[in-house]
């Protein structure tokens, strides 16, 4: 791309269209009934202004999510179609800053099979559509793309990190705390990271991740912060989601450790269709597949040495949620809305990948020969 972003700015309209898009696609889904969007929107929508104080500063997770719709819903009286364009608008947000991030980090771009990989990956449907609806998905995906933008210059972005923080932590605080242990180990690690802002920032988050480790286990309902206690965790929630009830379940707990993680990020694939939805979640996941494969065949962990550390820390926080959530999701559908907050940093790392190859290329055809 080498400093020419402004090239993909019509791309950039483009994704924005594609996501009201599948913001429509949302709300049909979820309309009269649909999912927890439907709850959120009709249970504010019925709030008094009691609750909602109740909920908005007290509550996490669900109840935060009720008071945080009271404004639209109840206070400015917004249909649900109107409800989900402006929780669109908020996934289109996300999107942005996950479109820049890679604009201004991945200099190179490639041809995979005749198509060029970016601005393209970046229209994979499900990254749209679990971004789009009314619900902690949609929030917590614009969360992490303005922490993540804003880590690129965090002196000038201070607001972007604050309200992140905040926001993250009233919808998942272990979301928040997955951050802080990502991107906290990521200035641990360097890049082109001055030594004080290496230790100032490593510091700041670690802090906080250790802060608000108590209400991550409170609100995972996990005794003690140990392995015994995560691991109970971990097997509770695996049996709860791969019940037969569940309606697209699988049984993982018999799987070993690498088939759990291909699980998460490439499921479901062509065997687990079912419905339309399965059919285009498949052929998503084959792209996914196709491009790992040729990306993990170049030099990934050079790759990842040399990367910049926004791009180390979307790699350290994939790992992290990858480790938590692998072991304990059984369900397809909860799988991909899971998965989603991670797919953009596999995207973007697989980006640097092939345009770390392309510099290395380039650099050996410069450098003189030695005679």
């Amino acid at each position: 791309m080498e400093d020419k972003e402004y090239l993909f700015y019509p791309s950039l309209k483009k994704l924005a269209l594609f996501h009201f898009l599948l913001g429509i696609a949302y709300f049909l889904t979820t309309n009269n009934g649909g999912g927890d969007a439907w709850g959120y929107w009709v249970v504010a929508k019925n709030m008094n202004y009691l609750q909602f104080m109740a909920d908005i500063t007290g509550g996490e997770g669900t109840a935060f999510m009720r008071a945080f719709n009271f404004i639209p819903a109840n206070l400015m009286g917004m249909s649900f179609l109107s409800n989900t364009m402006f929780y669109s608008m908020l996934g289109s947000f996300g999107i942005t800053y996950f479109f820049l991030i890679a604009a201004r980090l991945v200099p190179y771009n490639i041809m995979i099979r005749g198509y060029v990989l970016f601005p393209l990956i970046f229209f994979l449907p499900n990254l749209h559509f679990w971004s789009a609806g009314v619900g902690k998905d949609t929030l917590l995906f614009l969360c992490i793309g303005m922490f993540t933008y804003g880590l690129m210059k965090p002196f000038q972005r201070i607001p972007l990190l604050v309200i992140s923080i905040l926001l993250s932590m009233a919808i998942r605080p272990h979301i928040t705390l997955f951050l802080m242990l990502g991107f906290g180990l990521a200035y641990v690690f360097g890049g082109k990271v001055s030594p004080f802002q290496r230790f100032l920032f490593s510091a700041v988050m670690i802090g906080i991740g250790i802060a608000i480790l108590p209400s991550v286990m409170e609100f995972a309902k996990i005794e003690e912060a140990s392995a015994e206690g995560f691991d109970k965790f971990a097997t509770g929630k695996a049996e709860v989601l791969s019940r037969a009830s569940t309606g697209s379940a699988i049984d993982i707990s018999s799987y070993p450790f690498p088939l759990k993680v291909l699980t998460f990020w490439f499921r479901p694939f062509f065997f687990d269709v079912r419905n339309i939805n399965g059919l285009i979640a498949s052929l998503e996941n084959l792209v996914l597949v196709i491009v790992f494969i040729k990306a993990m065949r170049t030099n990934p962990i050079g790759a990842f040495k040399a990367a910049p550390f926004v791009i180390k820390g979307l790699v350290i926080f994939l790992i992290v949620g990858t480790l938590a959530f692998s072991q304990s999701l059984g369900n397809v559908g909860i799988m991909i809305r899971m998965r989603n907050m991670f797919l953009p940093g596999l995207i973007i790392y697989m980006m640097w990948v092939f345009s770390y190859q392309q510099q290395r290329i380039r650099a050996s055809k410069t450098r003189p020969k030695v005679k």
